[in-house]
């Protein structure tokens, strides 16, 4: 039993890790980077004024995760976010978790 716990508890990290390794590749990818960086303004918020905004929201997550697939306007001033819809939900949800997780 204990080497099944170990085993269940290794691939959950292993799981958690490589997510967040592939999400700079992930907004690299899907060339969220053309618009978006982690502490540089462009044309979107910086992963950092996201991260901060959201601090204290438990359903920020999957809330942006479909912001990044159907596209959105008026929370960051005039310019609209366009939809990302080749985005697949799974990634979607990675690239939210990893811009929340920005410092």
């Amino acid at each position: 039993m204990k080497k099944y716990l170990v085993f269940v508890l290794f691939g959950s990290m292993l799981t958690a890790l490589g997510n967040a390794i592939a999400s700079p590749e992930m907004v690299r990818k899907y060339n969220c980077t053309a618009c978006h960086a982690e502490d540089k303004k462009k044309y979107g918020p910086t992963y950092q004024q996201v991260a901060l905004k959201y601090a204290d929201d438990a359903g920020a997550a999957e809330r942006l995760a479909k912001k990044i697939q159907t596209g959105g306007a008026g929370v960051w001033g005039n310019t609209p976010m366009p939809a990302q819809p080749r985005v697949t939900d799974e990634d979607a949800l990675t690239i939210a978790k990893y811009i929340l997780a920005v410092k």
